[in-house]
């Protein structure tokens, strides 16, 4: 026989599916939103022999002491504002993963893109009694502060989807995430086969004083210089990985650069707002002015499939699987590699319209 009180918590559960299920149909392009499902899409990490540099990192090398993460505080800080699709996410798959283990008590903070609110979050942390972090670093530098006062505590810090410029196993245990330098040549790469080797390219350039941006500039340039030297460079403005700012600089360009033939967008977010600025000037996105982009939102993935957009390299967010499981290696006395390299995937007109359900 069914309790009452289980009755109401069955009743609940499916409004709140039913809910969930018809905000997702009403889902707009311009929404922000981003699949929660962390089992599409899955990170994988590369092979043993191209996923790490360095000599490893053990509990007794870093100075920590051994916890059990289900009697655990775990503390987990975003870097910016959860607007964007990669960022809501890689929130989300922390969540979900902290979830599934049970650790006793996840603590989640936002910077919003400040710096200074991302040290005092995870000073706020630790004073809360965080015995892990996982953190997603505003800047590869600045964080300084935020690591001394861990390292104080001896508390683990695992860095994902950007590096510090910092002591692996000394100010953090591991970096975790993609090769970006990697990333920037795969989109020049397919830059090179939709344009044929030759045009106009302007860098919608990410925000600076990260090695996201960085790599992904570098990649990609040295690409060109390289295989496709009939493809100029003819401007590089940063759009600060946002779609409004990438849609604002895109129609600067337009009326300075109208000769322009391409645009490599170093995320999907500034790619989006380039097509809204060519639609806007009247040129069709995707035919007249070729674009590519990183990180493989489901946003992007469905204009490539509608033709407005013609290659998008992913930037796999989804870190709460192998954060916990590097940890959990950590505290078993593993030895961890500096650098955890994890595989994307490419999405291109072949295979984006079937890629959907892998899209976040």
């Amino acid at each position: 026989m069914t309790s009452p009180r289980r009755s109401r918590l069955v009743a609940a559960v499916c409004l709140a599916a039913a809910a969930a299920l018809a905000a997702g149909c009403s889902k707009e392009e311009g929404s922000g939103t981003a699949s929660s499902d962390t089992s599409q899409g899955a990170q994988v990490v590369q092979s043993p022999s191209a996923d790490s540099s360095g000599s490893g990192c053990t509990l007794e090398a870093y100075g920590a002491t051994k916890i059990d993460l289900k009697n655990a505080v775990v503390g987990f800080s975003q870097s910016e504002k959860e607007a964007n699709p990669f960022r809501i996410a890689e929130t989300q798959s922390i969540k979900d993963e902290a979830a599934k283990l049970g650790v006793k008590k996840l603590l989640t903070t936002n910077a919003q893109s400040q710096l200074s609110k991302q040290i005092s979050d995870i000073k706020d942390m630790l004073a809360q009694g965080a015995q892990l972090l996982i953190v997603a670093p505003l800047n590869s530098d600045g964080l300084e502060p935020a690591l001394q006062a861990a390292a104080a505590k001896h508390v683990p810090v695992i860095t994902v989807d950007r590096k510090l410029n910092a002591t692996a196993c000394k100010d953090y245990v591991a970096f975790l995430g993609s090769d970006f330098v990697e990333q920037g040549k795969r989109a020049a790469d397919a830059m090179i086969q939709v344009t044929g080797g030759k045009g106009k390219v302007a860098i919608l350039l990410g925000s600076s004083g990260n090695n996201v941006t960085t790599d992904r500039t570098k990649g990609f340039v040295d690409q060109l210089k390289a295989k496709a030297p009939g493809l100029e460079i003819v401007a590089q403005q940063t759009g600060e990985f946002a779609r409004d700012k990438g849609q604002q600089v895109m129609e600067q360009l337009i009326q300075s650069k109208p000769d322009i033939t391409a645009v490599y967008a170093e995320n999907d977010e500034m790619g989006l707002g380039a097509v809204t600025a060519l639609k806007g000037a009247g040129k069709k996105p995707g035919k007249d002015v070729k674009i590519v982009s990183i990180d493989g939102t489901r946003n992007a993935v469905q204009a490539l499939a509608d033709g407005q957009y013609n290659g998008v390299i992913e930037s796999n967010p989804r870190f709460g699987p192998l954060a916990f499981d590097t940890a959990q290696k950590f505290f078993a006395g593993e030895s961890i590699p500096e650098n955890v390299i994890i595989s994307d995937r490419a999405y291109d007109a072949s295979n984006a319209k079937e890629s959907l359900s892998g899209a976040y």
